[in-house]
């Protein structure tokens, strides 16, 4: 298992290439289960979950291959053979899940196994078992296992209510609806640009959807959908990640292909801490003002709300603002497992339930670390980056799971950072999971 050295100090200066987003692209690719014809999608980024996802696809019947530049997937379901998703693929990752709705719609039965992914919170299914039985699925847990079958012709049109805002139900639920017959009209739905981009990925197809981006979709049953070609949208919580890479340890950072209206409240937030961003015709220009960074209260919330996958990289931040800030939590529970870890590199931060309260330090200093989570484990990176001495980070197959080159992307900017073969120092560290 690898893990990761960072050596802090350095101011960061040029441009960072910001990926094809992970969330949108694991929602993207099930889509080709709703058609017998292929799906391209372009600009995706190479990342683990998703050779977990095409091995997901894959062992339905799909067919699923990596164009020579890594970043076009080219899938065919023309032939599925299997409608079981297992376990041992499925625990690896929550978004699978996905498949349910594509092969309820397409071919009226599926069964998936209970997924798995980053302990954060329980983050159960639920919800996305009531919006299939809403459109008419008959629904059965058993053994780890959701059984769905839509007897009777298959899914029908409905309203579907969601009692609390739920992406991956949304996802779910709209792209079982583009099969469905009648009309689906999702209220409550979730607002986030990879729903916009499912919508508009899927409509490529011959669906008739009106809506995404606003809190009620509807949509227009249809008999097939065709193939597409869509490319991935810029991936927003790598995009936020990257420019706080200047706002903590200074400098001057282009992300390449950003865009400030995919993170308002983020964008809105360093402006308040005193960090300049600015849209160019390239991307985002990100650079620390004059003096210490000022501590901003954050509150996460879904779409357009401060993203909760920020928080990790936001408390990161803070460490070393001038005062001190509040950080709740309020999409997941138990997502403050990186606070212990900051402050063994000398941060200050008291954790109180779903509250974090960081009154900012001089300096960080390095220490060795452990990432707890996919978005804690590249926050570790960033309070690196701005700490005194040596940085490492164990555990980074979390990392691998969001961020394609990490290391590359800010060496290329500056960073003193490499990758390097597991010490044994992280086997001696109890596992958290």
């Amino acid at each position: 298992m690898d893990h990761i050295i960072v050596h802090g100090g350095n101011e960061l200066h040029g441009t960072i290439p910001i990926a094809g987003a992970k969330n949108a692209c694991l929602t993207l690719m099930p889509a080709t289960l709703l058609s017998d014809q292929p799906l391209t999608l372009t600009n995706a980024p190479r990342l683990s979950d998703i050779r977990t996802m095409t091995d997901l696809l894959r062992s339905l019947g799909a067919e699923v291959a990596a164009l020579a530049d890594g970043q076009t997937i080219v899938m065919s379901s023309h032939g599925l053979n299997n409608h079981t998703a297992d376990y041992d693929i499925v625990r690896k990752m929550r978004a699978s899940i996905l498949v349910l709705g594509p092969m309820l719609a397409r071919d009226g039965r599926a069964i998936v196994s209970l997924p798995g992914g980053c302990a954060i919170g329980a983050r159960p299914v639920d919800l996305h078992l009531k919006a299939m039985a809403a459109m008419g699925a008959s629904i059965d847990l058993r053994d780890g296992y959701v059984h769905a079958t839509a007897p009777n012709g298959g899914l029908k049109g409905a309203v579907v209510e969601f009692p609390l805002v739920s992406v991956g139900a949304t996802e779910n639920a709209l792209m079982a609806a583009t099969l469905a017959r009648g009309t689906t009209v999702l209220k409550n739905a979730a607002r986030e640009p990879e729903i916009v981009d499912l919508a508009q990925c899927l409509r490529k197809m011959g669906a008739q959807i009106e809506g995404e981006g606003s809190s009620t979709i509807t949509i227009q049953g249809v008999d097939r959908l065709n193939g597409a070609t869509h490319p991935v949208v810029t991936d927003r919580i790598e995009l936020g990640t990257y420019m706080l890479a200047p706002a903590i340890c200074g400098g001057e950072v282009e992300c390449l292909g950003g865009r400030i209206e995919l993170l308002s409240a983020f964008c809105e937030k360093l402006d308040e801490a005193g960090i300049s961003v600015s849209q160019t015709p390239n991307g985002i220009k990100v650079a620390r003002k004059n003096g210490r960074v000022r501590a901003v209260d954050v509150v996460t919330e879904p779409f357009p709300g401060f993203p909760t996958d920020l928080q990790a990289q936001m408390m990161a931040l803070m460490c070393t603002a001038e005062g001190t800030s509040v950080l709740e939590e309020k999409i997941f529970e138990n997502r403050f497992m990186h606070a212990p870890e900051l402050t063994r590199m000398g941060a200050q931060i008291d954790v109180h339930g779903g509250h974090a309260t960081v009154t900012g330090v001089d300096k960080l200093k390095g220490a060795p670390v452990m990432a707890t989570d996919l978005r804690a484990s590249v926050s570790l990176i960033l309070a690196g980056l701005a700490a005194e001495g040596e940085t490492v980070v164990g555990r980074v197959y979390h990392l691998d799971r969001g961020y394609e080159r990490v290391e590359e992307k800010l060496s290329a900017v500056g960073a003193r950072i490499e990758r390097a073969a597991d010490r044994p120092h992280h086997e001696e560290r109890p596992a958290d999971e």
